[in-house]
């Protein structure tokens, strides 16, 4: 049975988020539009598109987000960094979903969504024909753009831990996700996410975050902590990545026939 595609305007995935539904996502990283394509075959509920981590920018999230047009995908982007004028350029591109890394305090929180609306809410500067609004076409999109975007941040560091409760409250905040791998490394134990330390300062985050009524999610490839996480609440789960999958796929049948 073909499957609805997701739609950005009014955002089905923002809808879905705060309803608390859970959402089954992977990250993206190979910044190639055809890989991009497949992944949005599968059917998964969100697809991250990575520019903190991998070699990606406006020119090549754009062929990305052209090749999930017909997906039930939604597509979040992750910008390199907390950078109003980064964020300006993805949403003329055709974001709405934003999952903002390294974020330490409320200030941080309260920058990161201010970058995502127009003023008087928000500082984003204006462009009056641009992808998001299809070029000038979309009847009314000045008046309600600011409300169809979503704002995720990650909590990946001790200072975001202590300041998760904060974070969460904030509005505009839709949801909080926490960066394992960023976080161990914080508390001294880097390459370990496993660590009591770790699982400790997560379930503090997830309890902070549910504490405020906003949705928490995770990245998590090994099944056994994806489906712990869920239990532990977390609502919007990264279960794997196409690098992940293709390097373990390439390796498995290079060892099949070399064994």
């Amino acid at each position: 049975m073909p499957m609805t595609p997701y739609q950005p305007f009014p955002n089905s995935f923002k809808r879905r988020l705060q309803a608390g539904q859970t959402l089954i996502g992977c990250w993206c990283s190979l910044a190639n539009p055809i890989t991009t394509e497949v992944l949005g075959l599968a059917g998964f509920d969100w697809i991250l598109l990575d520019g903190e981590h991998s070699p990606n920018d406006v020119t090549t999230f754009i062929p990305q987000l052209m090749a999930l047009k017909d997906s039930p995908s939604a597509p979040v982007v992750r910008p390199s960094t907390n950078s109003e004028v980064e964020i300006k350029r993805l949403l003329d591109a055709g974001f709405y979903n934003f999952l903002v890394p390294f974020v330490e305090n409320v200030e941080q929180a309260r920058r990161a969504v201010a970058a995502t609306r127009y003023p008087p809410q928000g500082i984003r500067g204006v462009s009056v024909a641009q992808r998001s609004n299809r070029y000038g076409t979309v009847p009314d999109y000045f008046k309600s753009i600011n409300d169809q975007i979503s704002v995720m941040v990650q909590i990946e560091s001790r200072a975001g831990v202590a300041a998760s409760r904060e974070i969460a409250a904030l509005e505009g905040i839709d949801g909080i996700f926490v960066g394992p791998s960023d976080l161990a490394a914080g508390l001294g134990h880097l390459g370990n996410a496993s660590h009591p330390d770790v699982q400790a300062a997560i379930a503090a985050v997830l309890a902070d975050a549910k504490a405020c009524g906003k949705p928490t999610g995770i990245l998590a490839s090994v099944e056994a902590d994806a489906r712990r996480y869920m239990d532990m609440g977390a609502t919007f789960v990264a279960v794997g990545s196409d690098l992940g999958l293709f390097r373990v796929a390439t390796q498995a049948l290079c060892d099949r026939y070399r064994s």
